[in-house]
Order: C-alpha cells, then sequence, then structure tokens
C-alpha cells in the first residue's frame, strides 16, 4: 500500500515537473491588435540539393505560428516569389525560399529540423492558405536552401540565420537579413 501510495505521488510530482519545461523559446513575438507572430529559431545543416545543378547546398528549416486572439475570423495567405535571392557581398551565392505543405505542430520542436524530412518537393512552388478562427492559431514551415552558382564559391558567406514574418496593417512581410530586408510574401484578412 505503501509502495503504491509513493508511486502515485512521484507520478504526480514527475508529471507536473515535465510539463513546465515545455515552454518555447521563440526568436520573434510580435502582437499586432490581436494576432500574435512567433518565429522559430533555424535548425538544418546540409542538403544535396533536388537537381544537382549548383554547387555547396545548404539549408535551413524554420517555422511561423500565427494566433488569432481577436474576435473576427482571419484568412491568412503566404506565398514567396520562385526566384532566387542573391546574398550581398557573396556574388555567386543565392537563397530561394520554399513553403512545405507537410504538417507543423508544437510536439515538432524538439526534432532534426523540426520534423520536416521530405524535401524532395521543394522545387514546387506552395502558398499557405489558412483560414484561422478566434483563439485558433495555424503554424507552417519555411525552408531556406542556399546554394551556389560556382563550384570555386566554396567558402562564400551565406548569412541570413533568422528569419522574421512580419504584420503591418494587414500585409505580411518577410525578412532574412541581409539577405532579405522586408519582401512582401501575403496577407491577413479579417473575415466578418
Amino acid at each position: 500500500m505503501r509502495f503504491t501510495l509513493l508511486l502515485i505521488i512521484f507520478l504526480l510530482i514527475h508529471s507536473n515537473t515535465k510539463a513546465q519545461n515545455t515552454e518555447i523559446k521563440w526568436y520573434s513575438e510580435s502582437n499586432n491588435n490581436g494576432i500574435i507572430l512567433q518565429n522559430s529559431f533555424p535548425k538544418g545543416g546540409l542538403y544535396k540539393g533536388s537537381k544537382k545543378e549548383y554547387f555547396n547546398y545548404s539549408c535551413l528549416v524554420f517555422f511561423s505560428r500565427v494566433i488569432n486572439q481577436t474576435k473576427k475570423t482571419v484568412e491568412l495567405t503566404v506565398d514567396f516569389p520562385t526566384d532566387k535571392i542573391g546574398i550581398p557581398n557573396s556574388p555567386n551565392t543565392f537563397v530561394k525560399l520554399f513553403l512545405s505543405s507537410d504538417k507543423m505542430s508544437l510536439e515538432k520542436q524538439s526534432l532534426f529540423n523540426y520534423g520536416l524530412t521530405d524535401f524532395d518537393t521543394l522545387d514546387d512552388s506552395t502558398i499557405v492558405q489558412k483560414t484561422i478562427q478566434p483563439n485558433e492559431d495555424h503554424l507552417f514551415y519555411v525552408i531556406a536552401i542556399f546554394f551556389q552558382t560556382k563550384n570555386d564559391a566554396k567558402n562564400e558567406n551565406r548569412g541570413g540565420n533568422r528569419t522574421e514574418l512580419v504584420l503591418r496593417e494587414d500585409n505580411l512581410y518577410y525578412k532574412m537579413l541581409p539577405q532579405i530586408e522586408l519582401m512582401h510574401c501575403g496577407k491577413i484578412n479579417f473575415i466578418d
């Protein structure tokens, strides 16, 4: 009987301690009139490249979370341009941004690449369109693929290891310094 009681007390204490350690550390977090944007730190590393047309590939995986704390339903749209973006002071080095159709969840935060494993679809253009009800959220992956157009540029500076989804009025922008100061990438529309 004592053993059972001690086991129950131990399990209660252990489960409460474990639940307290689930706080997420965000690179950035902003609140714009009840729309909260949270942006992760990067994870990633080497990437073999799907087409082998460039050199010295690498990737970083990020995720963003949009929380609707308003009383209205919102329509979220995120769409990145398909063009490669040059990296300042590294003339042969570029980055392309992709949105994955895989579902991101907070439970994947501790996994390598936040649990993203399918990089074969990154050549396809993707768009995030989601209706977010009041007091709900939506999470999505952003993948930055870095590459070089000449094989002799192996040690070029790649920069940009932090990103941020930014809301100004109803327009969404993406920031990845030094490559992207502020790039329009979508909207948040309130639905009456």
